[in-house]
């Protein structure tokens, strides 16, 4: 799978184009700000647009979903939608076809409880779940353990190489992979939730001890 990074504005959004090498056919994931600049390129590419996916309902993720709707006639899914041409929903689970590949949906629920990660080839697209070098937002103890069990759910279950491409450019680069995270995520490397907790509450006093921006 190929994967086209986007700077789409807002708070530093990232969005994507994800295309299957062998048929061209692909799929974009939170155009956010500026979508005609992704349908811009798939078309200069010869890329087949099949899907459209947005990793959770944050005005931030959704307000171009109007646009590259008009654009490509493609109506933008979030979890639980079930997408008009292929009739498969977007579930935990759920496998969607891409010409030769696939991508799976992972529900992560804690930032929002409908956040959902994409995985497809060696690339997992996390949205506001996971950056690089830090996690996701969240309003509640409950949902931060939503999160916890999200986040170690994926490393359980996903290789070390994948490549973790998320939802904005919090990092010290663009992109991670998983084995990078877990060795140097502070919040991967908590030893139990309390300890992931206790960081999330204590997070700016964090950044400012070890010069984190």
């Amino acid at each position: 799978m190929q994967v086209r990074q986007f700077r789409t504005g807002g708070d530093r959004n990232f969005g994507y184009l994800a295309v299957d090498a062998a048929t061209r056919d692909a799929f974009v994931v939170d155009p956010s700000y500026n979508p005609a600049s992704i349908v811009r390129h798939a078309e200069a590419e010869g890329c087949h647009v099949r899907y459209i996916f947005c990793t959770h309902a944050h005005e931030d993720h959704i307000n171009g979903n109007t646009e590259i709707g008009r654009l490509t006639g493609i109506r933008p899914l979030l979890f639980g939608d079930t997408c008009p041409v292929t009739g498969i929903t977007v579930e935990d689970g759920a496998v969607f076809p891409v010409g030769a590949s696939s991508l799976r949906i992972i529900h992560t629920p804690g930032h929002t409880p409908d956040s959902i990660c994409l995985f497809a080839g060696n690339a997992l697209f996390t949205g506001d779940t996971l950056f690089n070098g830090k996690v996701g937002g969240t309003v509640s103890d409950d949902a931060a353990r939503l999160e916890y069990d999200a986040l170690h759910r994926l490393l359980r279950v996903l290789p070390p190489d994948t490549v973790v491409y998320p939802g904005h450019d919090y990092g010290l680069q663009p992109f991670s992979t998983l084995a990078a995270e877990v060795s140097s995520n502070p919040f991967l490397l908590q030893p139990d939730f309390a300890s992931f907790l206790s960081l999330k509450r204590n997070w700016a006093d964090y950044k400012k001890a070890h010069g984190i921006k």
